[in-house]
């Protein structure tokens, strides 16, 4: 026995997706155009294709087959008469139902036979339907919605049968309990309630944000020696949107079952769950967890009572491309959905795309912890459109439309068969030319949001916000500092106004990092920081982990704080000595200034020119002076002369010669 189920409470961004209730035969899947498709699994074929009326006003929130065999049960007492071809028909068709829920709070009843809309249910809630689950044995339909009410819907009258308010807040999933006679309600807390008497049997708290998976992981419990009421010792699972942890409780006779008992953990937000119930004490639980980041996740217990610890998975499953033909990496392929087959020994993987998934069934193979099949998604593809044939009529798409695939907002691709454009390339291609570069095919590809400009030459916000979370995703450097080198504020704001919530937490670390780099990208990445939160503060307030998650910016701004004093301080201090030095080498440059002028001009006054007479007669009297010490001088010279003539002529008289020296040296 399996249960399968996606993940409720109303993300937009998922498309919701079901398996139909017992061998798996068809799995019907909403996309985000507003059509319901049925593919039938063994064959990876389309059966079906419907498309509403208001497919784009009231989108499809939620979907759930009819149980196998479930039908009304007879209102009419005494014998059973014998039945017709036509209500023999029409129970057969019963597990053939399918429930779809809309965004303006109507459900839509499809039978997958008949290929028609079957009947629609109006009346019941005035906003957006989360949840919708049949009972399997009445043929009753229950429905949850943001309105905080449940209601209980007669099918065969399609009227509400009963209603009442289910939660303060919206009532985001629901699930019927093995013996059909309890359901469990869920908003921020888990509400178990009586079916009779619309009552609250027990309360269940331990999720911070809105429950998004309920389902029963147990029909008996493990204790079989006390007398079983239909719902004591069993154990159901829970899980919430953006946690990352399912929880296990279990339903206790002493009333002491407020807190989990163990937990599973998993990599990311879980998007859809499957799991083989367990009958019996000795057998284990099989959990299969989808999660938003595209993996698979593998579990394996035993429910035995009180774990403290976290379950790991013991297997993880991967799906990615080859990588060998125009590809230079593999690329990784996320899964859609995975259910159990009827064996509990293999998997239903639902993979690829929303538009046209590719079913495969695996074994499972739980020996090894991490496993990635490779897989070649375009000829898997091109084969299935070559070789499917169904009565659904496909549209002849024009050379200039543009089909929207789903994925991240601001991406657009065409839908073409593999064939069609191989053989296009071969006749256009000649024997002399060269085959184009990977450089040129990526710059021939209309997928680069830079590009996209508006009139006034500036990139769009919405095309920020795409490459915000795709280098988010993808944690690619280049397309981050291309986004947040930006610097005007009003772009800033708009972009984060933009991004989903989910890009919120990855983005609050890319900054963190940045942060505690370059005090030029510091000062920038605090404008981009200001603005997330600012505006995602409500968003942020929901997060039961939001203190580990944000621990390092605590930290560091902390850390940051406390030395805000002390360099502030610091920076009076030197302030004060750089402005002294300054002026005192202002006063020295001013002393060494050479004070000696240039030209002095003066005034005539009749002082100076008593002072320029006398300085004039002083120089004459000097003059006259010098005159007659030069005429003494010369006088005495001649006297000189004059006397040695005389003592020469006197030498002469008296017969004395000069020749003789001894005389000479006597008269010395």
């Amino acid at each position: 026995m399996a249960a399968a189920g996606a993940a409720c409470g109303g993300d937009a961004s998922r498309a919701p997706c079901a398996f139909s209730p017992g061998g798996r035969r068809s799995l019907a899947l909403c996309g985000p155009d507003g059509r319901l498709r049925v593919w039938d699994t063994p064959s990876s074929r389309l059966q079906h294709e419907y498309v509403p009326s208001a497919h784009l006003s009231a989108a499809c929130t939620c979907l759930a087959w009819a149980p196998p065999g479930g039908r009304q049960s007879p209102s009419k007492e005494g014998p059973q008469r014998k039945k017709r071809k036509s209500e023999a028909a029409e129970a057969g068709e019963q597990f053939d139902l399918l429930a779809i829920g809309t965004a303006v709070g109507s459900i839509l009843l499809y039978s997958t036979v008949k290929g028609e809309l079957q009947s629609k249910l109006d009346g019941g809630h005035d906003n957006r339907i989360n949840c919708i689950r049949w009972h399997q044995d009445n043929g009753c339909l229950y429905s949850c919605s943001e309105d905080k009410h449940i209601v209980e819907w007669n099918t065969q009258t399609c009227k509400v049968k009963c209603k009442w308010k289910g939660d303060n807040s919206s009532v985001s999933c629901l699930c019927i309990s093995p013996d059909g006679k309890m359901l469990l309600s869920a908003g921020r807390t888990i509400k178990l309630w009586d079916l009779e008497t619309k009552e609250v049997y027990r309360n269940f708290t331990g999720h911070a944000t809105a429950v998004s998976s309920l389902m029963f992981t147990t029909v008996r419990p493990p204790n079989e020696s006390q007398p079983f009421d239909g719902i004591t010792g069993l154990y159901f699972l829970s899980g919430a949107a953006r946690d990352r942890l399912l929880s296990v409780w279990q339903i206790r006779s002493d009333r002491k079952d407020k807190n989990a008992v163990m937990s599973f953990t998993v990599t990311d937000e879980p998007v859809f769950i499957d799991l083989t119930v367990s009958e019996s004490k000795e057998e284990p639980v099989k959990l299969a967890v989808v999660c938003r980041d595209g993996q698979l996740h593998l579990f394996e217990h035993i429910l035995n009572g009180y774990c403290k610890k976290p379950l790991t998975s013991n297997c993880t499953i991967q799906i990615a491309t080859s990588g060998k033909d125009s590809d230079a990496t593999p690329k990784p392929v996320p899964i859609l959905a995975a259910a159990f087959c009827s064996d509990k020994q293999s998997l239903l993987l639902v993979y690829g795309n929303t538009l046209q998934p590719i079913i495969e069934r695996v074994s499972l193979n739980t020996t090894e912890s991490h496993v990635c099949l490779v897989r070649d998604v375009q000829k898997t593809m091109a084969l299935q459109t070559e070789m499917s044939v169904t009565k659904v009529k496909t549209p002849v798409v024009n050379k200039e439309a543009k089909v929207l695939v789903p994925g991240i907002p601001g991406h657009s691709a065409t839908i073409k068969s593999q064939s069609s454009g191989m053989q296009k390339l071969e006749s256009k291609r000649k024997p002399g030319d060269k085959e184009d570069s990977i450089e040129d095919r990526l710059g021939a590809m209309d997928i680069d949001t830079v590009k996209i400009k508006t009139k006034g030459g500036l990139p769009q916000t919405d095309s920020f916000a795409v490459l915000l979370v795709q280098g988010l995703e993808s944690n690619d450097p280049v397309i981050l500092n291309k986004v947040l080198q930006t610097r005007k504020e009003a772009l800033i704001k708009n972009t984060i106004a933009k991004i989903p919530v989910h890009a919120v937490i990855p983005l609050l670390h890319e900054i963190t990092k940045r942060l505690q780099g370059h005090p030029y990208s510091a000062s920038h990445m605090v404008r981009w920081l200001k603005s997330v939160f600012t505006i995602h503060a409500s968003y942020l307030s929901t997060l039961p982990d939001l203190v580990p998650q944000l621990g390092m910016l605590y930290q560091l701004m902390e850390s940051r704080v406390k030395t805000l004093q002390k360099l502030s301080r610091l920076h009076g201090k030197l302030y004060l000595i750089i402005t002294q030095v300054a002026a005192l080498e202002k006063i020295q440059d001013a002393t060494d200034i050479n004070q000696t002028a240039k030209l002095v001009y003066e005034e005539e006054s009749s002082e100076d020119g008593s002072e320029d007479e006398m300085i004039a007669d002083k120089d004459s009297d000097n003059w006259d002076e010098d005159e007659e010490k030069g005429e003494q001088s010369d006088e005495e010279e001649k006297g000189e002369q004059s006397d040695e003539q005389e003592m020469a002529i006197e030498k002469e008289i008296n017969g004395e010669s000069d020749l003789d020296p001894e005389n000479e040296s006597e008269e010395e």
